[in-house]
């Protein structure tokens, strides 16, 4: 619209946009007409009125908040009653919604809430990503989008096993296939372990589409798909991959038939807990070497087998740029990795902001009985109240008094609870109800569900137990069940440093109940234990780099830490 500049003289139309009245300037002329200065007057005030007004309002506020202000009244919409503090503190320190870098734009956000939304929910990053992870997938993003499903490279690749040739060594694309394996916390770990090695060796990651992930976290990749075609040559093979497989390195270790003229198209790696001596060569510089050289390589695993991958040469210094502090390697690339979908998005931000959004403290407890059985049921409830009260984690209750007088600035405390069973949460929601805490809180206790026992690869079950462990990633303190796949992707997707309970063992509880981690990063249950060099089982692994060491919960597992951490 052109603005014109107008004289008193002029005689065109005017629009008054605050009254909606049209009048013609010939009627506006400065004379001794009474009413037309009465009206001028009128609408004068009215738009000061309306100045002064906004003005109040937006005073305090800088202008590039107005914005922010926005988007927090769309995803921070809260029933009750909010103070002027709630509102205007978020506002103040404008999150960074692509996380500092890690994450790329170019992806249509409505497609995919969690990946541009969940920076309002968690805790802004206590730990700087480097510029050199940003970077290394900033390149893979565009390896990803070069060589990723039914592009020209990719078909040229899928040709070699269904023709069934050996490979020159020197496809343009290699690629790495994860293929899906036990419960949904192993998955997420494995999968993570995938990706690392993939960017440590230039190669592309397919995701095994039978694994329902499609429905369980959004595409991470820009405009390529993560997804394996379901018409890819051998897809059909993969329930039966294992040590005895043929293709297996291993068993092609084992029978001698592996050499350097002749380069498979493809080889299945067998890196799960039950690994022989031949499998554990994966984690040997030489046979990093023979194994570059293959285009298709196939991966089962149900461990975390990230903190191995320190273990080897080759990929040191590759590492240690990508990752300068040790403990943040789950931490940076699950955030990177793992968006939910709306539809698990939904589950999680509906249930935060109707149990957890409005407390002043939150707390999770994740519980996982590895040992079942009802006689287990009091000792590991006692282990999970001592831990509770030692660490000064929940308040104590008050079993002299029936009610307390409260103060208005009574603190608010939310429980979040997951496990398999509802009887600890009922233990403690019962707890808490039938008497007051000795300090006064008030403490609400909440359980989303309880299965009963584990439903490997059923969506529900994987939707729940996935908005659970996000759910647990964003209370303030945390803790979780030793040995867990499940409470390691939530504290450390939330980096947060748990206390860790004590595996538990029948019939006794352990003394002390729980202990604080000194690291973010998960734990690795079965590592290899072996000597390249000497080409024999060895355990003098945790002597060979200072940040490999054994995890607190497992005394033969391996675990990222940070050089400057000790161990409790």
């Amino acid at each position: 619209m052109k603005r014109s500049k107008k004289t008193f003289n002029d005689q065109q139309v005017s629009t008054d946009r605050e009254s909606g009245t049209v009048l013609k300037n010939s009627e506006l002329k400065w004379g001794p007409n009474p009413m037309t200065l009465v009206g001028f007057i009128v609408v004068l005030l009215m738009v000061l009125t309306i100045v002064f007004s906004v003005a109040f309002f937006f005073g305090d506020l800088p202008s590039d908040c107005l914005w922010t202000l926005a988007e927090a009244r769309i995803f921070h919409v809260k029933h009750s009653k909010v103070s002027e503090k709630d509102i205007l503190q978020p506002l103040t320190v404008p999150k960074d919604k692509l996380l500092g870098g890690l994450l790329p734009t170019g992806f249509d956000e409505t497609s995919c809430l969690s990946r541009y939304e969940s920076h309002l929910y968690s805790k802004p990053l206590q730990h700087k990503t480097s510029s050199y992870l940003i970077s290394g997938l900033r390149r893979y993003e565009a390896l990803h989008k070069q060589c990723g499903p039914y592009t020209e490279l990719y078909n040229r690749t899928v040709d070699l096993i269904k023709s069934g040739e050996y490979s020159s060594g020197s496809s343009v694309c290699n690629y790495v296939v994860w293929i899906s394996y036990s419960g949904l916390g192993n998955r997420i770990l494995t999968l993570t372990s995938a990706f690392l090695y993939a960017l440590l060796t230039n190669r592309v990651l397919l995701v095994d589409p039978r694994a329902n992930l499609h429905n369980l976290f959004c595409e991470p990749f820009p405009e390529v798909s993560w997804l394996l075609p379901p018409d890819f040559p051998i897809i059909d093979q993969f329930s039966s991959f294992n040590q005895k497989s043929p293709h297996s390195y291993g068993y092609m270790v084992r029978n001698n038939v592996t050499g350097k003229s002749r380069i498979p198209s493809f080889l299945y790696l067998h890196l799960s807990h039950d690994f022989d001596v031949q499998d554990k060569l994966f984690f040997c510089d030489t046979d990093q070497t023979f194994l570059h050289k293959v285009p298709w390589l196939f991966v089962k695993s149900n461990n975390y087998y990230i903190p191995a991958l320190f273990l080897i040469p080759s990929f040191e210094q590759e590492l240690n740029n990508l990752f300068p502090e040790k403990e943040t390697v789950f931490h940076f690339l699950g955030k990177y990795l793992f968006h939910p979908t709306n539809s698990v998005w939904g589950l999680i931000t509906r249930y935060y902001q109707a149990y957890l959004a409005q407390a002043d403290e939150k707390i999770g407890i994740q519980i996982r009985v590895f040992s079942l059985g009802v006689s287990n049921f009091k000792y590991v409830l006692n282990q999970i109240l001592a831990c509770a009260t030692k660490e000064n984690l929940l308040p104590q209750v008050n079993l002299n008094e029936p009610i307390v007088n409260y103060s208005s600035k009574t603190k608010t405390i939310s429980i979040l609870m997951t496990s398999l069973s509802s009887r600890y949460f009922e233990e403690i929601r019962n707890m808490y109800w039938q008497n007051p805490t000795v300090t006064g809180e008030i403490v609400s206790v909440f359980q989303p569900s309880h299965e009963e026992h584990q439903q490997t690869e059923k969506l529900m079950h994987d939707r729940k137990a996935l908005a659970e462990m996000y759910l647990l990633s964003l209370t303030d303190k945390l803790v979780t069940s030793g040995w867990s796949t499940f409470g390691y992707v939530a504290y450390s997707l939330g980096g947060l440093k748990p206390w860790i309970l004590y595996k538990f063992k029948k019939g006794t509880v352990h003394d002390p109940p729980c202990f604080r981690a000194t690291s973010l990063e998960p734990c690795y249950h079965s590592p290899p234990y072996y000597d390249c060099k000497k080409k024999t089982a060895s355990n003098n692994t945790v002597n060979i780099v200072p940040h490999v060491r054994h995890c607190e919960d497992n005394s033969w597992g391996l675990k990222l830490f940070d050089q400057k951490g000790e161990l409790l």
